[in-house]
């Protein structure tokens, strides 16, 4: 155990959140999400809820300020303007964790070939269909890295 290291986040995903850079995006995926064919690395988070795990990855990560998107959720096929609950889930814990920031929605496929670039993908137990975010990390300040 580490002091101050949310209890979710195990030595590999830690390791993957620490050698992301700026303008690297993770991948927290639903227990559907193609994940391991899809090419990047894959963390498994089995027990794990998304929700829970957007929490414990923006405990220690910031999300990107210098681009107009940071976050991203995967649309409802057939019905783009929906919101399913899970999504409006995601973007409460954005608001809380990370600040002012929209969780943009992203056509089913469009969203794949943006998976397909991420730096790691986290493979959740999250069961409620559409449980996918996309998070880009942003700048850690110098002040922010020895908080005592």
């Amino acid at each position: 155990m580490l002091k101050g290291i949310h209890p979710l986040l195990g030595p590999d995903l830690l390791h993957a959140l620490r050698t992301m850079g700026h303008g690297d995006d993770i991948v927290i995926a639903d227990a559907n999400f193609p994940a391991s064919s899809m090419g990047p690395r894959v963390i498994r988070a089995d027990g794990v809820d998304a929700i829970s795990m957007t929490e414990a990855v923006l405990t220690h990560m910031p999300l990107d300020t210098f681009v107009p998107q940071a976050a991203w959720r995967m649309q409802v096929v057939g019905d783009p303007a929906d919101v399913p609950p899970v999504c409006a889930e995601f973007q409460k814990v954005v608001n809380r964790f990370a600040g002012d920031f929209a969780v943009h929605s992203v056509e089913r496929f469009a969203f794949y070939e943006m998976a397909r670039k991420a730096a790691c993908i986290v493979a959740t137990t999250e069961f409620r269909l559409y449980g996918n975010i996309i998070l880009r990390k942003g700048v850690v300040l110098p002040n922010e890295v020895f908080k005592a």
